[in-house]
């Protein structure tokens, strides 16, 4: 298995483009993951860590439509790659591994 450098963040990040899929731009990602983490994020984390998985080939992005709600803005709307579906799902089976090799707790453990 090929090593990976995907950090804590960006695999949330990676994984919250690849849930809001056509409606992954910055302001929705990062209202996506404030409500999943329960806790403020920066705008700048966010567009940093899109912007290095862009760089390292997780994403791609093109600019959206032109709103007016927007004042004539476009989105960035952010793509996972199929190589970000191959090390999600590394991830997820690396993880799922590591949680089914644990022990079961013995009924005898007290609470502290």
């Amino acid at each position: 298995m090929k090593k990976t450098k995907l950090g804590e963040f960006e695999e949330l990040v990676l994984l919250t483009v690849a849930s809001l899929q056509s409606e992954a731009y910055g302001v929705e990602i990062k209202r996506e993951l404030e409500s999943r983490l329960k806790e403020r994020l920066s705008v700048g984390s966010i567009q940093s860590a899109l912007k290095r998985m862009e760089e390292k080939g997780f994403l791609t992005s093109e600019f959206g439509e032109a709103t007016q709600k927007r004042g004539g803005k476009r989105k960035r709307i952010y793509t996972t790659t199929s190589y970000a579906h191959k090390v999600l799902n590394e991830m997820k089976e690396i993880r799922a591994g590591l949680w089914n090799s644990i022990p079961a707790l013995s009924h005898e453990l007290k609470l502290i």
